[in-house]
């Protein structure tokens, strides 16, 4: 299991004292005002930065980090992926899990035959959908519900799907 999740992408600068708009990668926004710290991921350098004050704006997180006091400071920082370590994830759930962890685990069959590998988790509202990919490259979309998804087992990075009726 990977040690640090993503929480948000920082999109631009908002106003002039060295705050930013952070895009949410996570489910809960709310969770950035109980934040101290994250991890900054410029590309070429990860960097510890102290949160020092949160605020939102529509569906963006506005966060100002300590000892960036001005535009000219936070400015190239933009397109920066934010992280937190992993002790500091959301508690999750029972039958619950990060989609980071899922990612690229096998996925078979109930009938125990391989069907493809996890390539990446689509929200829909609705639930989420699961984009496997094929032994011949080919997608397929496939309901996160449990008539489809029948076990996830973390230890064995396998997930167990039942085709139904009309799906392919």
């Amino acid at each position: 299991m990977i040690s640090e999740l993503q929480v948000g992408v920082i999109t631009q600068t908002h106003g002039i004292k060295g705050e930013v708009k952070v895009f949410p990668t996570t489910d809960d926004a709310g969770r950035f005002k109980k934040l101290k710290e994250v991890i900054m991921d410029t590309g070429r350098e990860r960097l510890q930065m102290e949160i020092e004050g949160v605020k939102f704006f529509k569906q963006y997180a506005i966060l100002k980090f300590k000892g960036l006091d001005s535009i000219n400071d936070i400015e190239k920082y933009k397109g920066a992926k934010l992280y937190v370590a992993r002790d500091q994830a959301v508690r999750l759930k029972k039958d619950e899990y990060f989609v980071a962890d899922l990612i690229g685990m096998d996925v078979v069959t109930d009938e125990g035959k391989p069907f493809g590998s996890l390539k990446d988790v689509m929200p829909t509202g609705a639930n989420d959908v699961y984009v496997v990919e094929r032994e011949d490259r080919s997608e397929a979309l496939l309901p996160a519900i449990r008539e489809c998804v029948k076990e996830i087992n973390m230890e064995k990075r396998q997930i167990t799907v039942h085709i139904m009726d009309g799906l392919l």
